[in-house]
Parts: C-alpha cells; structure tokens; sequence
C-alpha cells in the first residue's frame, strides 16, 4: 500500500459515532494512519483488525456529546483510556496514558476514504487471511517509535517527512 498516493480533504473535516451524539471536528492531518492486529483490537472491532490515525490531541474538537471512558491495559501493557459513545458504544478514540497523542478511529469519520493505512502492528497476533502487504511498515508487536509510520504516511501523503511531531 506505501506506492498509493491519495488526496487529502481540505481541513477540518468531521465524525462521530453511529447514533450521531457524539460528533467531533478533525482540525489537522494524522500523523499517520495503520492496522492494529492486536488481540484487543480483534475483540473491540468484532474483526481482524481495527483502524488506527494517530492524531495531535489539540487536533481534535468536541462538537457535541461527552465520550464515556473505559480505562484498561491494552495488550502492549500501556494503560489506554478509550473514548465510546455512551449512547450506541461505539469507539471513537482512545488516549494513551502518555504523549499528547489521540489514536482515532477512522471508521468514524464522516469520509474515511483517504484514511490510507501505511502499515500494521502487532502482526504477529494476526489473522491468517489479513492480507498484510510485506511492502508497508510493520511491527510484529508494539512498535518502540511509530516514527517509521509517520514517515512513510508523509511520504504516501506527499508531504515533507518530519514535519509530523512525535507522539511522546
């Protein structure tokens, strides 16, 4: 998937959750997005893999409705706050412990359709059949730097590699 080049939208764009309570405003680029293969991920997304786009958390505004956290360890042993619709539950983001970073889901976005993943992690938990391209950047396990991430989504997105901030 690294050679696929998209258009971004014009920023901000909008998402929000299934029943529309909680909506919120996108205000700049990821820093990049990618698969998450992890087992808690296969069980919170009821799929192989969920969506991830590591987002500046002043990036993201609050339009309307109030997440509820659900605190937990994730797989990686970090603690994790995920941010759910309190209405129809449906997981919108979550917030490492550490870093000014929000992990969004993309899912949620009103148009996701230029939410390339550039790569995968944890793909040693991996389903069989996920198809992951040998040619992305990938993790077996949690990943120590998501630099590589950053740079590759920086290169597919066209613009200068570096200009993303590190998530902490």
């Amino acid at each position: 998937m690294i050679g696929h080049h998209t258009a971004l939208p014009h920023f901000p764009v909008e998402g929000g959750c299934i029943c529309g309570s909680v909506r919120y405003r996108l205000k700049a680029m990821p820093l990049t997005v990618y698969r998450c293969h992890c087992k808690d991920c296969q069980r919170s997304s009821g799929a192989g893999f969920s969506m991830s786009a590591i987002v500046p958390a002043e990036a993201i505004e609050l339009i309307s409705g109030e997440p509820v956290v659900f605190e937990k360890t994730a797989q990686s042993g970090n603690r994790l706050k995920m941010m759910r619709c309190g209405t129809c539950g449906t997981l919108v983001w979550n917030r490492p412990a550490s870093g000014n970073a929000i992990v969004l889901k993309p899912g949620t976005l009103d148009d996701a359709s230029w939410a390339v993943p550039v790569g995968n992690i944890w793909t040693a938990s991996a389903v069989p059949w996920a198809g992951i391209d040998r040619g992305d950047v990938n993790f077996e396990g949690q990943p120590t730097s998501r630099q590589p991430l950053f740079d590759a989504w920086a290169r597919v997105m066209g613009v200068a590699e570096g200009e993303g901030e590190s998530e902490g």
